[in-house]
């Protein structure tokens, strides 16, 4: 049978006594890296009452400890290590979207149609000779980092127009729709949620019908897509505001409407008249995208596997309340 450090075996993760060894050996750890957090942590377990900012707060700061010790204990800190480098490989293009795409191109160009008559194909060729390759976007992202900081502002410009025009236009997303730096949420219309659809009357039926560029087909059982990879999984960790900061971790907890005279603070409704209650199980889902954004992946399956021990069968297809009750609400 493998070997566990800390002179730990594999059965004791099976028997509450093991379980009690390896939280020592944990907390031996904790403490010899971070003493003043190991006296937090074992003063919250004592007293069990830090409101949910403040034991927030602590689970975030403990979890780079979980990842490190979980990676001693099973012998993986080399692929922990490889899967955190790859976290800040990606770091550019999470940055360039969220700062340089969203809060810079989209806001001085948010017309789309004001960008029908953009010469996209001739900036293109700038840009990819500028880049000395082939348009791909990390590398793309990386340029305009480095634009900025050369203060080049005639190639931003030209980057800022191409990016709105990859994001706001149909034959932009037909270029560029399934890569990170130009796939952005749009506000659902309840009204409207065909946003694709197409219609066309037969013997006086209004027929409507999917276009067929976003048409998914389920087949059986299986699921209408395969998730994502990692580049994906960062840009919705980073898409998230992390409002557990400010209490107002919607996600989890539900949306609520602004209290009334006496306090109370119903469950807001959905244009449908669906309560907005957020998680069933509470899940510390904003908590849990802070972490991952962070690099520390296993840490953040563990934020979600408190109160949910049970996600490695739930996986990420259970309820849509959490989406529902999301604060952006898009």
């Amino acid at each position: 049978m493998p070997t566990l450090a800390f002179g730990l075996q594999f059965p004791d993760l099976y028997r509450r006594e093991g379980l009690q060894r390896v939280d020592e050996a944990f907390m031996l750890t904790l403490r010899g890296r971070d003493a003043e957090l190991a006296d937090r942590l074992a003063a919250a377990r004592q007293t069990l009452a830090l409101n949910a900012k403040d034991e927030a707060a602590l689970l975030v700061a403990v979890a780079p400890h979980v990842d490190a010790f979980i990676g001693e204990l099973f012998d993986i800190v080399e692929p922990l290590a490889a899967l955190r480098a790859g976290h800040e490989a990606l770091a550019p293009l999470i940055r360039v979207k969220w700062k340089f795409v969203k809060r810079q191109a989209l806001l001085t160009h948010p017309d789309g149609a004001a960008l029908a008559d953009f010469d996209a194909d001739g900036a293109l060729a700038a840009i990819e000779q500028w880049l000395q390759q082939p348009f791909e976007e990390l590398p793309f992202a990386r340029a305009i980092l480095q634009w900025q900081t050369e203060g080049l502002e005639d190639r931003l410009e030209l980057a800022s127009r191409y990016c709105a025009w990859a994001v706001l236009t149909e034959a932009g997303q037909l270029r560029h729709g399934g890569q990170v730096l130009f796939h952005h949420p749009a506000k659902t219309d309840p009204m409207a949620l065909l946003r694709h659809a197409e219609q066309h009357a037969e013997a006086q039926v209004r027929i409507t019908t999917i276009d067929t560029r976003h048409l998914r087909r389920r087949e059986g059982f299986a699921l209408t897509d395969h998730g994502t990879d990692l580049a994906g999984a960062l840009d919705e960790a980073n898409y998230c505001i992390w409002c557990h900061q400010q209490g107002k971790d919607s996600c989890s907890k539900g949306l609520r409407e602004k209290p009334d005279a006496q306090g109370d603070a119903p469950f807001k409704r959905s244009s449908f008249g669906v309560k907005l209650t957020g998680c069933p199980l509470e899940e510390r889902i904003s908590e849990f995208h802070l972490v991952k954004s962070q690099g520390h992946p296993v840490a953040a399956l563990a934020l979600i596997a408190i109160d949910n021990p049970m996600v490695a069968a739930t996986g990420h297809r259970i309820c849509n309340d959490c989406m529902k009750a999301c604060i952006y609400q898009k």
